[in-house]
């Protein structure tokens, strides 16, 4: 037996599961997806990752832009779906929403919940040092990211790991889960186990504060942040300008917490490697305003920046 269900996902996280499911032969018959928006530097209207993907592949795709309108909430009864996958969706669903396929609504949730629950999960678990993550498959209710557990994978967060290669790896895994969940839900056999009620963190959605580096802070908290977001929005720093000109704006990229021992932004030596509020962090690859990423090397051969030299 095949599922008829209905895929909600907007970004490329979203796309190895839509992906999986297809290949594991159920009906999807219809993507929902966050509307297309200007992007780019001619800011022409591009549709989501998933969105395109589903086009591709000959899927009826919808983009509300909620569900405020009866007749998108109709639309979607309509479809007599089995159940719905979301996965990074980017909309609340609404009581009628969930409610309306007869299996049920499950998320697809990059995190071990009860810990992150909410937009940001996987940059909030590297900024908050923590040592593991994982994906979770989450019979939906009506609360963010509150209701019960059905399959769980966790993985290792990585001294090197940055937003990119975790997001990389969870997506996979995600991707790798949802047949498995889909299968039990055939056969009548998926459990759910209620979420604990201790140990529950929110995962806010990102803002400019967040990316701005305090160097005052201790060297494991700055490398924590700068591997969170990056590669975007990517934590920055102010470097000095060229004779004393106007301050130039540098992405982290990537990096590494290390011993060292100066006042907060100092430069340390002729290799980025920059003191903060306790040890240090060498900066191993860096983007300045306007140009390209730079491994910290090439980056030193153009801003000069030497040893005593401050950043903010």
């Amino acid at each position: 037996m095949t599922l008829r269900l209905v895929f909600m996902g907007s970004p490329d996280f979203s796309v190895p599961a839509l992906a999986e499911a297809l290949a594991a032969g159920h009906e999807v018959v219809a993507v929902y997806s966050q509307p297309a928006r200007p992007a780019g530097r001619g800011q022409a209207e591009r549709p989501t990752p998933v969105a395109a993907f589903a086009v591709a592949r000959g899927l009826t795709v919808r983009t509300p832009a909620n569900f405020k309108a009866q007749e998108d909430r109709d639309a979607f009864a309509a479809l007599n779906a089995d159940a719905a996958i979301v996965v990074a969706y980017g909309l609340i669903l609404p009581k009628a929403i969930l409610e309306a396929p007869r299996l049920g609504c499950f998320n697809l949730h990059a995190s071990l919940l009860p810990r992150w629950r909410g937009a940001a999960p996987i940059q909030r678990a590297i900024m908050a040092g923590d040592a593991r993550t994982g994906v979770q498959v989450m019979r939906m209710e009506a609360g963010l990211d509150t209701g019960p557990i059905c399959l769980s994978e966790s993985t290792p967060i990585k001294p090197d790991d940055t937003a990119q290669s975790l997001h990389d790896r969870l997506a996979q895994i995600g991707a790798s889960l949802l047949p498995r969940a889909l299968a039990a839900l055939e056969r009548g056999s998926l459990g759910s186990t209620p979420q604990p009620d201790d140990g529950i963190t929110y995962a806010a959605k990102l803002t400019p504060a967040d990316a701005r580096i305090d160097w005052n802070k201790p060297a494991k908290e700055v490398d924590c942040q700068i591997r969170g977001l990056s590669p975007s929005p990517g934590a920055w720093f102010e470097a000095p300008g060229e004779s004393g000109g106007k301050p130039v704006r540098v992405k982290a990229l990537f990096s590494r917490a290390e011993e060292g021992e100066g006042a907060p932004g100092e430069i340390l030596n002729d290799a980025l490697l920059i003191a903060c509020g306790g040890g240090a962090v060498r900066l191993l690859r860096v983007q300045r305003e306007g140009r390209g990423p730079l491994d910290a090397a090439d980056f030193l051969r153009g801003a000069k920046l030497a040893p005593g030299a401050r950043v903010s």
